[in-house]
């Protein structure tokens, strides 16, 4: 086991956390007696050696053969010779992924030395193992001929049928690094042979080994691909080494076939099913299809409508919370969600969501006043299912069916405003926690003048250190308060004030003089340039700030696209200089002509349709971009549905206002 561990000058050799001359005794933790140190100590090695991946170290080079050894080892504990050969896989897709200059020289002729004592692991008498070098075979960058033939004998030795699902796979990635010709040819024909296979499972395997040299096979397979996604042998995937995932896992691992918006196999998928799992699944997929392709909802829709009455409250609950993100587009089933208003059932989840705050936030995205007495009892104090903090998803995972923040929800509703803000107020005096007081003020400040009602709660709220600032913010937007909030801004506004420059521009947007404002902002400003929030500050003063216009110009060239856009929007505000201006936000905006979307863009396509005619060519260059089917978002699960709507009501503003 450990001929030859002793010669090699560990001290010499880095991992991921410096010298490498703690591995030798990790490795013989590795085999000790002791499982769960064994266990361990595998882990270890997979934090030094492998940690987040990124290159591959001297310590892999030099350890690999006895990681290879271990895997092998009947002597050693099944859970870390699991540990060990996936730590192989790991390292040998990573070298296959990595240009040169992050690869150890080494590891080449390591791996070399290694692949036989690989090819062995096929034959390994626990299938655990069989699957791992079957995975390790298909990532690695081995050419096709010196695999090929092992897997090909073993698929016809193998019996268990989770690792005959690792060896089509397996079978299918080494064909693909082999130059056409008999080895290649023969382990292609056995794929296509296996597209009738009597085992759904291999089918579906098959499919899938073949489909990267065959865009269209999936196209054409879709009935067997449905068949088998279905199937209740699919649970069969859990145990393979490759794909380890289950019903959810699978629908999304197979979709991923498809390219473009078609919808027949997630149409085929939500097809009623008696499996819970399956009708769950079959909608977190059509959560991910309907956040890349607008054009999928006109045919899912009446799909998602009809789960609504599903027995299983969690498939209530996900397909109530799709039509929530689809929102106007959903508005026609209005009537189906209201009927849920009254079911109270959870979700088996930690935040304990129910179907009805999904019902609730799905008609408030359809701007339907159903919603309006459920949302201000929850304000009263109900414990509730809505998010207690703001949430971000990564938008390359499946759909995240998850409720948003109840100011958030609130905010789809300006129409509404004036019968909500009373029940805000007692929010207000309720809960004097400082999120719930900035998010309340931030969504009193975005209703304007509709919202003039929470004045008198607002004003106290003035005269606290800890609550001003919001409470300004928030008089600002509704754009009314007395002569005593005018004065105690002021007051707040002199030399030396925190956030001086903040109560002198709301005591000039109450009416006051503009002047203690321009002198604020001079003093936040510095030889670095101006806060980003004292840049909106200008822009708001418009002319009477004309003063800052060398500074402003200076930083229409700025590298962070958030300081070039104020900046931009700032300098038009205060000159009325386009010549500038609009390159600047243009530069910041061009990338949705490729169809990518960045949160920093919203905020110019706005400024640019207020800009006008002057930015026509903009206009011109983003005019395709409404045509796009694909979404316009950078943000995961609901977001990136809003997001997409509004970036493309801005465009509509600019095209219309550069008509």
């Amino acid at each position: 086991m450990w001929e030859g561990l002793d010669a090699v000058d560990w001290a010499a050799l880095e991992h991921s956390y410096g010298s490498a001359e703690d591995v030798p005794a990790l490795l013989r933790r590795c085999a000790g007696g002791d499982p769960e140190d064994a266990d361990d100590a595998a882990f270890e090695l997979v934090i030094r050696i492998f940690h987040q991946g990124g290159w591959i170290c001297s310590a892999a080079s030099a350890a690999l053969p006895f990681l290879v050894r271990l895997a092998g080892s009947p002597e050693v504990p099944l859970p870390t010779r699991r540990e060990v050969t996936e730590l192989v896989w790991s390292l040998a897709a990573e070298a296959g992924r990595l240009t040169e200059r992050f690869v150890d020289p080494g590891w080449q002729s390591a791996w070399e030395e290694a692949l036989p004592k690989v090819l062995v692991l096929l034959t390994d008498s626990v299938p655990e193992i069989r699957r791992g070098a079957a995975h390790v075979l298909g990532v690695c960058e081995s050419p096709g001929e010196l695999v090929l033939p092992a897997l090909v004998r073993c698929w016809h030795a193998e019996a268990d049928p989770a690792t005959r699902l690792d060896l089509v796979l397996a079978l299918g990635r080494a064909a693909g690094r082999e130059p056409a010709g008999a080895r290649a040819g023969e382990a292609l024909e056995l794929l296509h042979r296996l597209l009738d296979a009597p085992e759904a499972q291999i089918r579906l395997a098959a499919v899938h080994a073949l489909a990267p040299a065959d865009l269209n096979l999936a196209v054409r397979q879709v009935g067997l691909l449905l068949e088998a996604v279905r199937d209740p042998s699919v649970e069969l995937w859990r145990h393979t080494s490759l794909v380890s995932t289950g019903v959810k896992g699978v629908h999304r691992w197979t979709a991923a076939l498809f390219t473009g918006p078609s919808p027949t196999f997630t149409l085929g998928l939500l097809e009623d099913h008696p499996d819970v799992d399956q009708r769950v699944a079959a909608l977190a997929q059509a959560g991910g299809l309907l956040a890349r392709w607008r054009s999928a909802s006109t045919a899912l829709l009446p799909a998602l409508s009809a789960r609504l009455d599903d027995p299983a409250p969690e498939v209530r609950f996900r397909a109530a919370e799709l039509l929530a993100c689809l929102g106007p587009a959903a508005a026609a089933h209005a009537d189906e969600v209201a009927v849920l208003l009254g079911d109270t059932t959870a979700r088996d989840t930690g935040e304990r969501a129910t179907v009805a705050e999904a019902a609730l936030w799905a008609l408030a995205r359809m701007n339907d006043p159903r919603c309006l007495p459920g949302l201000i009892e929850l304000m009263a104090g109900t414990r509730s299912g809505f998010a207690r903090s703001a949430l971000h998803h990564d938008p390359d995972r499946l759909h995240d069916a998850v409720l948003p923040m109840l100011h958030e929800v609130l905010g789809h509703l300006p129409d509404h405003a004036e019968l909500l803000v009373p029940a805000i107020g007692e929010w207000l005096d309720a809960d004097t926690s400082d999120h719930v007081l900035n998010y309340l003020c931030r969504l009193l400040a975005d209703w304007g003048p509709a919202a003039k009602a929470a004045v008198p709660r607002l004003l106290p709220l003035l005269e606290d250190d800890r609550t001003w600032t919001a409470a300004a913010n928030a008089l600002a937007g509704i754009g009314t308060a007395g002569d005593g909030a005018r004065d105690l801004l002021l007051a707040r506004s002199g030399s030396g004030e925190p956030r001086a420059e903040v109560a002198a521009w709301v005591y000039w947007k109450l009416g006051g003089e503009p002047g203690p404002a321009l002198e604020a902002v001079g003093g936040v400003a510095t030889g670095a340039g101006i806060p980003r929030p004292a840049l909106r500050i200008l822009a708001d003063l418009g002319p009477h700030a004309a003063r800052y216009a060398d500074q402003l110009r200076a930083m229409t060239a700025d590298n962070d696209p958030w300081t070039r856009v104020e900046a931009a929007h700032a300098l038009w505000a205060t000159t009325g200089d386009t010549g500038t201006t609009v390159p600047a936000m243009t530069s910041a905006v061009q990338g949705l002509a490729e169809g990518t979307c960045l949160p920093v863009m919203l905020p110019a396509v706005r400024y640019l349709a207020r800009i006008g005619h002057a930015a026509r060519p903009t206009a011109q260059l983003l005019r395709d971009v409404l045509s796009r089917d694909q979404r316009l978002r950078c943000y995961g699960g609901w977001r990136g549905f809003v997001q997409d709507e509004a970036i493309r009501a801005a465009l509509e503003e600019l095209l219309a206002a550069c008509d």
